[in-house]
């Protein structure tokens, strides 16, 4: 671990500065705070408070909990799951998360309002200030344009304040207000999805598998059309399903149609035995933007690293968000900190800079797979092939499950992961 920095005069004062409370910026406080820095943590609602998820954890994001130190025990309030059920084409194959070196063999559900508040305040254990009902404004620049703390307003009574610090991250989410400022927008040749999801109550609560339906299908018109997105039914293990579904917008049915009514009408066509009805709905149905696949870059620029959401970091596979939040965030921490190192300003900035790289060396070509498979899937027929198909070759479906994921050992692994990995390699880092 590092050696403390020296403590700032103010307490609006740090080492760095770390916009959103979500899991990326959590973890990015942690791992710094962890590495001796003074950070400060700033989110712009108070916990716990809601955040649109389907609440199931991969394997991916638990190796990243155990990295922070998080208890995840049963009796800490955490659902393991032993893996996936997949149903399409009157189908069901149930498939056990693989059994790798460097990811565990299960996986977790825990609500996002719980979830997120636990990373939080596990940062602040770590030595992270945060500031909860901090809502960031305008960044405040130098002469150079480079970022070097934000305005902010405090409180309920919304007090102003400035924080500065010579670093900045970016984890305020898809909106990302704070990179919209820096002049990063994002691309709109990358994939975006959205996700819509509501709780019910049902017998269903405690299942030990995700299940993931992969027939989403618009009956509106003369003929039915099957959408490029999946269904999901999470078991809670406290009386209630979360019961959603992800969307792309590879699809002409994307801007069209209300998601919410093809969430109800899913839910409906489910066995009354379930509950997924509307007397048993415990939340109203709420959505969220997915940006995927690196969709706003630089990832770094003037003093601003971006993590999680804010730099479209969400798997275009799968839909997964919270493991590549919390990866990102551990990435940034680790240049942040070797950065801090550095004797001069310009080798600060010369390390800084290198973390664009780090992104694009562990996800770029895997992501880059995954913008080829999202255009694919926008295919009705090719998806209506995959769906009825695909479940009837159970060691196919093993290595989709795996590619899907991203679940693989980099090296020593099996016959599969040396494939996936080999084409992530030789695809290009775009």
């Amino acid at each position: 671990m590092a050696e403390p920095q020296s403590k700032p005069a103010s307490e609006h004062q740090a080492d760095v500065i770390v916009v959103g409370a979500g899991p990326a910026g959590s973890t990015t406080a942690y791992h710094l705070a962890r590495s001796g820095l003074d950070v400060l943590l700033l989110e712009k609602t108070a916990f716990p408070r809601e955040k649109v998820c389907g609440d199931g954890l991969t394997p991916r994001a638990v190796k990243q909990l155990v990295a922070m130190g998080i208890d995840i025990s049963e009796e800490a309030g955490w659902l393991r799951n032993k893996g996936l059920r997949i149903i399409a084409g009157g189908q069901r194959l149930q498939l056990d998360w693989p059994d790798l070196a460097s990811y565990p063999d299960y996986g977790l559900v825990r609500k996002r309002d719980d979830f997120d508040e636990q990373l939080a305040r596990q940062a602040e254990k770590a030595g992270a200030r945060l500031y909860e009902r901090c809502n960031v404004g305008d960044p405040v620049l130098d002469a150079a344009g480079r970022i070097t703390g934000v305005e902010a307003k405090l409180g309920e009574d919304r007090r102003p304040a400035v924080f500065r610090a010579p670093v900045v991250v970016a984890a305020d989410g898809n909106s990302t207000r704070l990179s919209l400022k820096m002049g990063l927008h994002r691309r709109e040749d990358r994939p975006m999805g959205v996700a819509v999801r509501t709780y019910f109550t049902s017998p269903r609560h405690d299942d030990d598998y995700l299940e993931s339906w992969l027939e989403l299908w618009d009956r509106r018109g003369a003929e039915d059309r099957l959408l490029p997105g999946y269904g999901w039914i999470f078991g809670m293990g406290d009386g209630t399903s979360n019961v959603g579904l992800g969307i792309l917008n590879s699809s002409s049915a994307f801007r069209e149609l209300d998601w919410r009514e093809v969430l109800k009408a899913w839910c409906a066509s489910m066995p009354e035995e379930w509950g997924y009805t509307p007397d048993n709905m415990t939340t109203p149905i709420r959505g969220a933007a997915l940006p995927m696949a690196f969709n706003r870059k630089p990832h770094y620029t003037r003093g601003l690293l971006l993590v999680g959401d804010a730099g479209g970091l969400v798997n275009p596979f799968n839909g997964e968000g919270i493991a590549y939040a919390m990866e990102s965030g551990a990435m940034a921490a680790d240049v942040v900190v070797q950065a801090q190192s550095r004797q001069t300003a310009l080798q600060r900035e010369r390390a800084l800079r290198h973390y664009p790289k780090v992104l694009a060396d562990t996800y770029g070509g895997y992501y880059t797979l995954g913008r080829a498979f999202v255009k694919l899937i926008g295919n009705p027929k090719v998806m209506k092939l995959a769906a009825e198909r695909g479940l009837s070759h159970p060691l196919l479906m093993r290595f989709t499950l795996k590619l899907l994921a991203n679940l693989t050992d980099p090296t020593g692994g099996d016959a599969m992961d040396r494939v996936i990995n080999g084409l992530s390699r030789v695809a290009p880092r775009a």
